[in-house]
């Protein structure tokens, strides 16, 4: 489920304690990079899931991943009819298991997304994508989960 025009890195994010007792949800209100996408995670409805047990990774786009997209897309995507779209794409960011970065990042991996959709996880020349998107950022833990923080939206085929 899933928000750099200024540059997002490992240490400009916060690495908690996963022991604080703050959900997915409540790491990306902290971190300050996710308005975008946790106002569409209020919009469809995933918030109360992703405060949810969990255990998920989160591959979250920053604020500027979403201002990339076309102009009006996410006006769009906010609309009561749009938003089966809306969790489609959000649900397409999350793999119902927690996994940190050491655990994805060895290489080439396939991911299973909490909808079922694949995911291809590629490292080349040290950089690490997860299918069209670069992991700019890693291992914000969270009680229920992690977060890894992409520089693109991921939009699942429809």
């Amino acid at each position: 489920m899933g928000p750099l025009a200024m540059s997002v890195n490992a240490s400009s994010c916060y690495h908690g304690n996963s022991d604080d007792g703050e959900t997915i949800v409540d790491k990306a209100k902290t971190n300050g990079n996710f308005s975008t996408l946790l106002a569409a995670v209020h919009a469809a409805g995933l918030e109360d899931a992703l405060r949810g047990d969990g255990p998920f990774t989160l591959f979250a786009p920053t604020d500027t991943a979403f201002a990339a997209l076309p102009d009006g897309t996410m006006e769009d995507l906010l609309k009561p009819e749009n938003i089966d779209q809306l969790k489609a794409i959000l649900t397409y960011h999350v793999v119902p298991t927690s996994m940190m970065s050491g655990q994805i990042m060895t290489g080439d991996n396939l991911l299973r997304t909490i909808k079922g959709n694949t995911l291809i996880v590629a490292k080349e020349y040290g950089d690490v994508t997860v299918g069209t998107a670069q992991v700019i950022a890693t291992d914000i833990k969270a009680s229920n989960g992690v977060i890894h923080v992409i520089d693109r939206v991921l939009l699942p085929k429809m």
